[in-house]
């Protein structure tokens, strides 16, 4: 029973929320959803990633509530609050380390994991106190459900693990109970759930009557557009019995809806130039309104028009508005023409458009575009992907297309294998030494002991860059000492991106993880042997290594972050 209690939590950039399930296996129900922001006036699946901190670093509050406590902020005191939005892109594209920090709005500096478990851990307790008043005040545990956690898939393993560490520190799971949790990869959830969308479950512009054809051979690219941060595009195949393979490394950009959010608010300095900076200074809470606003409008292909707070009204003579093109002063509004607003999505469209056609340069079959994520809400967006690649291939969009991942994500958590294989994004190794053979190897590697002439520092390739990995694919060798006296052998694990690699110190190969395996009983010499076991699996990497004659193992889970 315990296993089919899952809690899938949907973290993004800009909005955060969860989806539950707790029915037995057999009655398959629709995950439920929260909805957030009821006393502001709104209803939406998720809540703005948003979190408030008091100046001695102890949370106050997430979402909304951190969001409407922030921009009416008064008095001395909450200017040394710390608001942290959007945080998540610290994330992206970075080495990243335990103890690296990111700023908050007012400038002051917090350990970024401490930022992130502290919004991990409300969205924990809120989801278990959410459940509880839906199961007549039954009381669950976070033990008592497998979680899910999505991620973007174009995270590099750092981030993957950076996650999974806030998660333990937020109590979603404890030490030695790591399998409770999943780390699921975005598009892949949303893939999982539109597999079983009937065709009344797409949005139907000009698409007639249509759903995702799953035959085996069929093949589909996820678009997953953030309302946020990232793009996110992964290209998936249907195999026999209806799991998919992974047919292209994930690719994307961090182009998603912030990118239209940031151009508005840029064109709002060009109109209001000389007052905007000052008005965003004393009224954040009608900037924020105004922002709203616009996320909302920026749905429809349409003219837009913006209720125009008072304190902005009361500047907004229209002067301001004669130096500008596409937008006009009407009667307490401003108003956006729909050309001057298609604008605002050039340049994540041209991105978007950018990312899919390098998928249609590969040798792929393509049917489908599936659009999925908040982002995919807007008519711009879909109208702008339909004209590209219509003649090509299939677009469809599910309806409440921000839910998707996070319902998926619900189904992934009882499915871990549904995605069958993936594309290895490194070639992975091991560093070696082996007999030195002047014909093949370096003379400045040569070392000599007791035992022999070697040769260090060999990159043994485990799997190579854009293999196919089995979700639970596991490499075993075994290995020997070059000395018959030492009781303990120690191994390094490497990666690149490169295909072809001898030398473990060469350019863009770096160390993931090591270990140490004791062998006490050197009674074999050179002939022991240490067994390694590596399981490349599900999201993350582990390596086992374990002597044969005394049966002493070590366990290792390969580190993708800085020290």
């Amino acid at each position: 029973m315990g296993d089919s209690f899952i809690i899938a939590v949907d973290f993004g950039t800009a909005y955060s929320g969860y989806a539950f399930n707790i029915t037995s296996r057999d009655k398959e129900l629709e995950p439920t959803v929260k909805y957030w922001g009821k006393e502001y006036g709104r209803e939406t699946p998720k809540t703005p990633t948003c979190i408030l901190f008091d100046k001695y670093k102890q949370f106050i509050c997430f979402g909304y509530e951190a969001k409407e406590a922030y921009v009416s902020r008064m008095g001395a005191e909450a200017k040394d609050n710390l608001f942290f939005e959007s945080f998540k892109m610290s994330l992206y594209k970075r080495k990243l380390s335990l103890d690296m920090k990111i700023k908050a709005a007012n400038g002051k500096e917090m350990k970024a994991l401490q930022v992130f478990t502290a919004a991990l851990k409300f969205l924990k307790e809120d989801a278990l106190k959410y459940i509880a008043q839906h199961t007549a005040g039954k009381q669950f545990t976070a033990s008592d459900f497998t979680w899910v956690l999505t991620v973007p898939a174009i995270w590099d393993n750092s981030a993957k693990e950076f996650m999974r560490e806030a998660a333990t520190q937020a109590g979603i799971v404890t030490k030695g109970k790591e399998d409770k949790l999943i780390i699921a990869l975005e598009p892949e959830a949303a893939s999982v759930y539109c597999k079983k969308l009937p065709s009344d479950g797409f949005i139907a512009e000009n698409l007639g009557n249509l759903k995702l054809d799953l035959s085996p051979g069929i093949q589909y690219i996820v678009v997953d557009c953030g309302v946020g941060g990232t793009i996110d595009i992964t290209v998936h195949e249907v195999l026999e019995g209806g799991n998919l393979k992974e047919l292209n490394k994930a690719s994307g950009n961090d182009l998603g809806g912030q990118t239209v959010d940031r151009k508005f608010k840029q064109f709002l300095q060009e109109i209001f130039s000389g007052v905007w900076d000052d008005y965003e200074k004393k009224f954040p809470n009608e900037v924020q309104k105004i922002m709203y606003d616009f996320t909302l409008f920026k749905r429809h292909e349409d003219d837009v028009e913006i209720p125009c707070p008072f304190n902005l009204g009361r500047m907004a003579v229209e002067k301001y508005f004669k130096k500008v093109q596409g937008a006009t002063w009407e009667e307490g509004a401003i108003k956006i023409s729909k050309e001057k607003l298609r604008e605002f999505f050039k340049e994540s469209l041209q991105g978007i458009t950018q990312s899919i056609t390098e998928v249609f340069q590969k040798q792929f079959k393509i049917k489908y575009i599936l659009l999925v994520g908040g982002y995919a809400d807007s008519e711009i967006l879909r109208n702008h992907i339909s004209d590209e690649f219509r003649d090509k291939c299939i677009i469809l969009c599910p309806f409440r297309p921000q839910e998707v991942i996070m319902k998926g994500a619900v189904e992934f958590g009882r499915n871990k294998g549904v995605v069958a294989s993936r594309k290895n994004p490194f070639t992975y190794g091991l560093g070696i030494s082996q007999r030195f053979d002047k014909f093949k190897h370096r003379e400045d590697k040569k070392y000599t002991n007791k035992d022999g002439v070697w040769c260090r520092d060999i990159f043994m390739k485990l799997v190579d860059v854009g293999e196919d990995v089995r979700w639970n694919e596991t490499k075993e060798l075994t290995l020997y000492p070059v000395e018959a006296a030492q009781k303990a052998m120690s191994f390094s694990f490497y990666r690149t991106k490169k295909k072809h690699v001898t030398y473990i110190d060469e350019s863009d190969t770096e160390e993931i993880g090591s270990l140490v395996v004791e062998s006490p009983d050197t009674t074999f010499g050179l002939d022991r042997e240490i067994r390694l076991k590596i399981k490349f699996g599900f999201t993350e990497m582990t390596a086992i290594g374990t002597d044969r004659e005394s049966g002493s193992s070590q366990t290792v889970k390969l580190n993708f972050m800085r020290k």
